[in-house]
């Protein structure tokens, strides 16, 4: 298989030879060309015409988000990653660039660093994501072409929590889904996305100001309660716990799984065994399998799982591995994924309401 041909854009001299380096070492990927600015890279794509390119946000003349629209309106399926700085701006700038097109983002290394470990650290994030956003959404982890949802017997349960997992593409995934559950949406929502500390508060701040439902970052000790969205803390895994007849946030810093923290299956595992049969987990774009083992265990105790669909995906590596394990209940395109929610969990609530109460004895 041929190398990924990329395009590095930033004005440093030192993070394009970085780049170049710490890519050119993993065998996997073909620096094409670089750019100092904006206005060469525009020059460059046609010449280049690279699978992927990698654009610095903050850079003299033409911004990161001004060449994103220009790529977006010129090239639109041409993937794009940002690479941003672990700072507040930095984290703005990155989730304003997400919701314009950009089809992911890598960290810089930060100053203190030194340049083995930096490079390092450049070809962990960044060669993985390259690759997977150049072969295809599927990448290597889901299943083939035509794998169905395995079919079974509606649990008939009440669902009482509705836990969301994604990644690569998750804010705007999110956007698309969390604005659009209705203010009298009659169950707590806990959400883990893959992103670093500082972009989760910056997320959940964001999804606040367009949703009905108040979204918050978890701090942990919270009680949950409908009408709340917790979205999982960056560095931190999310976990469920009864406390009395409450059910609180739990936040710990224990191993990442699937290189990841927080981890959805970590979230899964939780909110399955603390509501067991009561509920509804959602697998959206993201890259790698987090999630698949924990959707099988919210199957295992009785919930159920819907998942994104291969065609809206950025990348279909997380929902297609939920569906691969056999997990899923539904596969929906990202724009029915509310309206498929708000149906499950209401519909159940109102079977359970409709039941007879047992005879007293």
């Amino acid at each position: 298989m041929l190398p990924v041909r990329v395009l590095i854009v930033d004005d440093s001299v030192v993070v394009r030879k970085l780049l170049c380096e710490a890519l050119a070492s993993s065998g996997e990927v073909h620096v094409a060309g670089t750019a100092s600015s904006g206005a060469l890279a525009l020059a460059k794509i046609p010449q280049l015409n690279p699978d992927v390119i990698t654009l610095d946000i903050e850079m003299p003349g033409l911004n990161g988000i001004q060449v994103l629209q220009q790529i977006r309106r010129l090239y639109p399926k041409l993937p794009v990653i940002m690479f941003s700085t672990l700072t507040e701006r930095g984290a703005a700038i990155t989730l304003e660039a997400l919701s314009l097109g950009a089809s992911d983002y890598a960290l810089k290394p930060s100053n203190s660093e030194s340049l083995v470990r930096a490079m390092e650290q450049v070809r962990l994030e960044l060669v993985a994501k390259i690759v997977s956003l150049a072969r295809g959404r599927s990448g290597d982890t889901g299943p083939g072409p035509g794998v169905s949802p395995r079919k079974r017997r509606p649990s008939g349960q009440r669902i009482d929590i509705l836990a969301v997992g994604t990644s690569t593409g998750g804010p705007n995934a999110l956007a698309a889904v969390i604005p659009h559950l209705p203010a009298d949406f009659p169950v707590p929502v806990v959400v883990v996305q893959h992103m670093p500390p500082v972009f989760t508060r910056l997320l959940a701040e964001r999804l606040n100001s367009c949703s009905a439902l108040s979204v918050r970052e978890g701090e942990g000790g919270e009680t949950i309660a409908p009408g709340q969205v917790w979205i999982a803390r960056g560095d931190y895994h999310l976990t469920v716990a009864r406390r009395g007849s409450e059910v609180v946030l739990s936040l710990n810093q224990e191993p990442p799984e699937n290189s990841c923290r927080p981890a959805v299956d970590v979230m899964f595992r939780s909110v399955a065994q603390i509501y067991g049969p009561n509920v509804l987990g959602v697998v959206m774009t993201g890259m790698g399998s987090d999630g698949a083992r924990g959707a099988m265990h919210i199957r295992e105790a009785g919930g159920e799982v819907v998942v994104q669909d291969e065609a809206s995906s950025v990348v279909w590596g997380m929902p297609g591995a939920v569906v691969s394990a056999g997990a899923a209940d539904k596969i929906c395109p990202l724009q029915d994924i509310s309206q498929e929610v708000v149906r499950r969990v209401t519909s159940s609530r109102a079977r359970a309401c409709s039941v007879p109460a047992a005879p007293r004895m």
